[in-house]
């Protein structure tokens, strides 16, 4: 193998490299292509009302250097305390453990479904009960016209 050949052999193999790695050598600098994928948020932090409530009992306690000292080593911002103090100040419990999200349930729609069920049944009732009497006043009809009596003793199974 002569030198030529080897240095092009040795140039394809970086070159193939450089691609695999995404890579490129311009110059003396190296660039790196972004990677495309984006990337996942965080979940949202969800605090319990014991934890609020031992947050707060340690501001209060503390002097006013110390509460930064506090919110950052617990991760937590000022505008965070000012909520919760709200909520505790209001009396409200339940009110600093955290709510769900998203739409609210209506309390009234299964009434409304129970109201829609009952007035679609009614209506089926109705039909049904207009083809009936419909159906009856054919019998009768029908009854006249062939001298058939429709007393009450035959329709009680009586024929005497």
């Amino acid at each position: 193998m002569n030198v030529t050949q080897r240095i092009t052999e040795e140039t394809s193999q970086t070159e193939e490299a450089r691609r695999a790695t995404g890579v490129c050598d311009v110059g003396s600098m190296a660039r790196v292509i972004p990677d495309p994928e984006v990337p996942e948020q965080k979940a949202r932090r969800r605090f319990t009302a014991e934890y609020k409530l031992r947050v707060l009992r340690e501001v209060d306690a503390c002097t006013s250097g110390e509460v930064g000292a506090l919110l950052r080593r617990e991760g937590l911002y000022s505008s965070i305390l000012g909520k919760w103090r709200n909520q505790r100040d209001v009396g409200i419990i339940g009110g600093l453990s955290p709510r769900k999200r998203g739409r609210k349930t209506d309390p009234d729609k299964s009434l409304r479904n129970k109201n829609f069920q009952l007035e679609q049944e009614n209506e089926r009732l109705k039909k049904r009960l207009k083809q009936a009497e419909a159906i009856i006043a054919v019998q009768k009809k029908v009854s006249e016209m062939l001298g058939i009596s429709l007393g009450s003793e035959e329709s009680n199974g009586r024929s005497e």
